[in-house]
């Protein structure tokens, strides 16, 4: 029997792990899912935020899923498989990754997976802006089987037909789908036979085409914070630089998960014990940020690489 797996796309920042999470909740308890997410830096987050649901989360970290990763996806599949036997499978993808090798890859095991869908998820109150610093961004409206407006809620009448707009430019057959602040009735995602692009050949595939478009940064620090003046930190950050930012915090008010884009946060408290602060900042200009904020953290914080360049070849 096939198993289904459907891939989530967007940019970082999109909705997607809080669109998966409102799905989740519509599903049946004894319908098993198993999340493979794929995150830049080598901090899981996820893992801990749907720690109290009926999903298993094994999270792929330090690279992008649709070039050095995919090689390894075949085995982390066979893995997920094995452990959990699932009834369906969901990858969702950083931020800056092309869908189509991650496609290529599991259609290459048909004898075992039904590739069931590729949604894409549109941030609509920041996609004027981050369309046109991500050449992937574009390649993700375009190359799916379902466009999920979301965040459209704070959006004018006029501002939201501009971003409609742009979309039905980049990818004018697909379907597409506003959601309800991140809800969306998952008859409409799972068993729905969306229609699947076409796919030719991995071998066709840019490898290069995004990886000048996210800095990383990187807070480990075993020290607790304070809270007050970590939230003033947070809301000094320029949303245009500063794209998503995610991680466990612990402070002197308790611990919580740190949620990130485009200049819009919140902190949502975290019932478990944390031995540290670990967050990933994800962005641009980060070399001119680093130096200023290393005053801030000291050797707390790093940055780092998105991908080596060894890694291309």
């Amino acid at each position: 029997m096939q198993i289904p797996v459907t891939v989530f796309t967007g940019f970082l920042g999109a909705g997607k792990t809080t669109i998966i999470i409102n799905l989740l909740k519509q599903m049946p308890p004894d319908y098993k899912m198993v999340m493979l997410k794929n995150e830049f830096g080598n901090i899981e987050v996820d893992s801990k935020l749907v720690k109290d649901s009926n999903i298993k989360v094994t999270e792929m970290l330090n690279g992008c899923l649709c070039c050095i990763l995919v090689g390894k996806l075949g085995n982390a599949i066979n893995e997920i498989l094995e452990k959990y036997s699932p009834d369906h499978i969901l990858i969702e993808t950083s931020g800056s990754a092309y869908p189509a090798p991650i496609a290529w890859e599991i259609q290459k095991m048909e004898d075992k997976l039904k590739l069931d869908g590729i949604i894409t998820v549109i941030d609509a109150k920041n996609f004027e802006g981050y369309k046109d610093i991500s050449y992937t961004a574009k390649l993700q409206a375009q190359y799916t089987s379902l466009i999920l407006i979301n965040k459209h809620e704070e959006l004018s009448e006029k501002e939201l037909d501009k971003v409609l707009d742009d979309v039905y430019e980049l990818n004018p057959q697909t379907p597409k789908i506003k959601t309800d602040k991140g809800f969306v009735d998952a008859d409409l995602i799972f068993g729905s036979n969306l229609k699947l692009p076409s796919i030719k050949s991995s071998s066709n595939i840019d490898k290069t085409h995004h990886h000048n478009e996210v800095d990383i940064m990187e807070l480990i620090t075993y020290e607790s914070l304070n809270y007050e003046e970590f939230d003033s930190f947070i809301k000094s950050l320029s949303k245009w630089d500063f794209f998503r930012i995610k991680g466990l915090i612990r402070t002197d008010k308790g611990n919580f998960i740190l949620n990130y884009s485009f200049g819009d946060f919140e902190f949502i408290k975290y019932n478990y014990e944390a031995e540290s602060t670990q967050v990933t900042f994800m962005g641009k200009n980060f070399s001119f940020h680093f130096s200023k904020l290393k005053g801030k953290f000291g050797n707390n914080l790093t940055l780092i690489n998105e991908i080596d360049e060894q890694d291309h070849k």
